[in-house]
């Protein structure tokens, strides 16, 4: 069993200001459109639990560069940037957000339900822990299709202490099931520190006990994600069954909109966003690379544009009719 802990980029001398400008328009997409959740969450406009993804962008912005068309992802409750990163319409889902007709689910799943079949995106899930076994699912069916896709299972810290991700684990390496367990490790299971919550040294080396090859990313450097992506993923369509990647990230917010976040200092969260942002680094690796101030604010105007014009048709688009209270619930076979 191949194990490992890696936390740096091995290859920022060579990468592109091309990537790089990808990955940035990627990550500030996500922050600009969770920033706007926030504000129409406090206008009244987002109903229900709302849980911001600032902070932990590299996570899926890194893995999902590595991905080709098929492979899924399904994810808990924290999943807007899960779903912009996978490709689906900032307009849909913020309109999903507010409870639209427009939106992915007609306005039936809002913040954590939502899913796109066209996106290979599963989900969104309120249940801590529970995505975990149908996450391990979606990648049994793929390898009795044989049709080398992989699954990229996301859940939080929290979620690794629940019961049935380590029944999951045993099921998917003795399956051999291509699917990567993603623990996007942002230090907080709600209010409660990672310290308080455990006594193992790491979470992805766990999965030792049953055999499950893994590492340790850090979650603040979106080309370190990236890397470890690519080795889970290459891990997976070879055979070899199941890989965890612990990205060690962190959420500035609290756990939900209703959430002040008493529990940590603002000295904590203001280092992070001071020394360790992962926008930040690559915007500063961006102009040591010939990118301009003027330039990178043009794509920042570019993307409050995107988001604003995503807010403006998630107030604009009509509520559900009544009659969908009764449609998309049961499949006659």
């Amino acid at each position: 069993m191949a194990t490992k802990r890696a936390t740096k980029s091995t290859r920022k001398s060579n990468v592109s200001k091309e990537e790089l400008l990808k990955y940035y328009r990627e990550m500030l997409l996500i922050r600009r459109f969770e920033e706007k959740a926030g504000q129409l969450y406090g206008m009244g406009l987002i109903g229900g639990f709302c849980h911001l993804y600032i902070g932990q962008e590299a996570v899926v912005v890194g893995l999902e560069a590595n991905t080709e068309e098929g492979d899924k992802r399904i994810t808990t409750y924290r999943d807007h940037g899960h779903m912009l990163a996978c490709g689906m319409d900032p307009k849909g889902v913020m309109a999903e957000l507010t409870g639209r007709e427009g939106g992915l689910s007609k306005g039936k799943g809002g913040s954590m339900h939502m899913f796109s079949k066209e996106a290979h995106f599963y989900g969104g899930h309120g249940i801590v822990g529970a995505n975990v076994p149908l996450g391990a699912g979606l990648a049994f069916a793929d390898k009795y299709k044989g049709n080398d896709r992989v699954t990229f299972t996301y859940f939080g810290d929290g979620a690794a202490n629940q019961g049935q991700v380590y029944e999951t684990y045993n099921m998917a390496q003795l399956w051999e099931l291509p699917v990567v367990f993603v623990i996007e490790n942002n230090k907080y299971a709600m209010g409660t520190s990672v310290q308080r919550a455990t006594k193992s040294p790491s979470l992805w080396e766990r999965g030792a006990a049953y055999g499950i090859a893994g590492e340790e990313v850090d979650g603040m450097d979106v080309l370190a994600v990236k890397e470890a992506g690519a080795r889970a993923i290459e891990h997976c369509r070879a055979g070899k069954g199941p890989y965890i990647l612990e990205v060690m990230t962190y959420r500035y917010r609290g756990h939900s909109m209703s959430d002040p976040a008493k529990y940590r200092t603002r000295d904590e969260v203001q280092k992070m966003r001071e020394e360790r942002d992962a926008i930040e680094q690559v915007r500063k690796r961006l102009l040591d690379t010939g990118a301009s101030e003027d330039e990178l604010k043009a794509i920042d105007k570019e993307i409050k544009d995107i988001v604003n014009e995503a807010a403006d048709y998630s107030k604009e688009s009509p509520e559900p009719e009544l009659s969908e209270l009764y449609t998309d619930i049961i499949i006659e076979a």
